[in-house]
């Protein structure tokens, strides 16, 4: 990508800020209720676990199956249909009980083989860092280098994707990004979830994130239980390309009648399919990146 390019992604993430892609994500309707998002969290809290094993009593089908159904779908149409793509993720995530900023970064994403190219574009503490990853090179390493400060001097670093250096601020491995993955996730949580009760769904459409169209799915745990990975999760699952393009889940309130705890949330903003990306794009030699620099 040329360098131009770069500086032209990185101007338009910075000019939106935080702030800007918070309100891009979130639905129209959204705006007008309490809690974390689509609906007064009071609503959500309370559940309905009776309702839920009523429908499976009665229909014989779990309440997560429609949503299972859609992740699937989308899963099998994004494999027949996206070689690659771009993106502007953003992220923030809890680590070691502390929520982080939102980073932004713009990525390229190859399918097969699996290739992840990324370049840091907010906030300053990680901007102009770069990361590459290419499934089955460097004996299964990333690359990196940090973008500025005493770090940047030490050059580009091999590092493994799931070791402690690579894995500081993160909670999970370059390996695992992306919105495939993503699907995958979803999917396999779906499955596990099936096998219990205590479980709310509900479809939002017409939800937007960055002005794409999406069906909201919203899941929710009333109770706490070491079956399951968090109390309500909402994935934005883009209309046009049947893929999640953002997704939030929340631990339960530490307090009665509190707020959901955020754990973490992505978003892919400004995705653009089937780019023709090779080779080139995930070579640490190629010209518009900093690898070689010392």
């Amino acid at each position: 990508m040329a360098r131009s390019a770069h500086m032209q992604v990185v101007r338009t993430a910075m000019v939106r800020g935080v702030a800007a892609a918070l309100l891009a994500a979130t639905p129209a309707f959204a705006q007008t209720t309490q809690g974390p998002g689509l609906i007064p969290h009071g609503d959500v809290a309370q559940g309905n676990v009776g309702a839920a094993e009523a429908q499976t009593a009665i229909t014989g089908v779990h309440p997560l199956q429609p949503a299972l159904e859609l992740a699937q779908k989308g899963l099998g149409q994004l494999r027949g249909t996206m070689q690659d793509y771009s993106a502007t993720m953003v992220k923030r995530e809890r680590i070691d009980g502390k929520l982080g900023d939102h980073e932004y970064m713009f990525a390229k994403v190859r399918h097969e083989p699996f290739s992840v190219y990324l370049y840091f574009l907010a906030p300053d503490a990680v901007k102009g860092q770069e990361v590459l990853w290419v499934d089955g090179r460097n004996e299964g390493n990333m690359l990196a280098h940090a973008g500025s400060g005493v770090r940047a001097m030490v050059g580009t670093v091999s590092l493994k994707p799931d070791g402690v250096l690579a894995m500081q601020g993160n909670r999970y491995p370059v390996t695992e990004i992306g919105v495939e993955n993503l699907a995958k996730r979803l999917v396999e949580v779906a499955e596990h979830d099936k096998q219990f009760g205590e479980c709310e769904v509900n479809f939002f459409k017409d939800a937007k994130v960055n002005g794409r169209v999406c069906t909201c799915v919203q899941v929710v745990h009333p109770v706490p239980r070491r079956n399951f990975r968090f109390h309500l999760a909402r994935v934005f699952i883009d209309d046009e390309y049947m893929i999640p393009i953002r997704y939030e889940a929340y631990d339960w309130p530490q307090e009665q009648g509190g707020q959901p705890v955020l754990m973490e949330e992505y978003t892919y903003m400004n995705v653009k399919i089937n780019n023709g990306f090779t080779d080139a794009d995930f070579d640490p030699k190629n010209a518009a990146y900093k690898f070689g620099a010392k």
